[in-house]
């Protein structure tokens, strides 16, 4: 039972990256008050949460009327994640994050929390794993996420910005070997 819980919990917490996301919160809406931050948090949180359990349910439901197999949405979404990986490695990309004091649902809960990595996971994991640990991996790695943003102020304070940075390149390589790992199973799946 741990095991199955492990082999869901850890791909959910590279996908969702925590302590990248501490980083880029506070990189989003910089003139919003502690309080409004806090808002747009919650906001984000509840996004990508709906967003990922619709996608567990939903999910091969619209694959199955698209067309679409989940080795297709494994290519896919290999290739959007080392994309997404390669530019934080590289540092491509930064002028275009939304620096707008909204920012709850549309960058951070979408597609940051419950982005391409994070849904493809969770169709696999449903899978591999099956969905009451797929969903407890997602509530507790949400509840992660909830705790590191509410304390993104001091946990920014305690790493620095060098800390921040270098942790979530750390997290970006790891995101990459997964993207790599989806494309070679989708692509040996056909």
């Amino acid at each position: 039972m741990i095991d199955n819980f492990l082999r869901a919990f850890i791909p959910v917490f590279v996908a969702i990256d925590p302590i990248g996301l501490v980083a880029i919160f506070m990189g989003l809406g910089t003139n919003a008050s502690h309080q409004h931050r806090g808002h747009q948090a919650l906001l984000g949180l509840l996004t990508g949460l709906l967003v990922a359990v619709g996608f567990i349910f939903l999910g091969k439901g619209i694959f199955a009327a698209l067309g679409i197999t989940v080795a297709d949405f494994q290519v896919a979404g290999g290739l959007i994640l080392l994309a997404l990986a390669v530019r934080e490695l590289v540092g491509y990309g930064r002028a275009d994050r939304d620096t707008d004091n909204e920012f709850g649902v549309v960058p951070l809960g979408m597609p940051l929390i419950a982005g391409p990595a994070l849904l493809t996971a969770l169709l696999i994991l449903v899978d591999s794993v099956g969905v009451v640990f797929t969903l407890l991996s997602l509530i507790v790695n949400l509840v992660i996420v909830a705790l590191a943003l509410c304390n993104a102020e001091r946990f920014a304070r305690l790493m620095g910005r060098q800390g921040l940075r270098g942790i979530s390149k750390i997290i970006a390589l790891l995101l990459a070997a997964i993207a790599i790992s989806l494309i070679r199973r989708g692509w040996q799946t056909h």
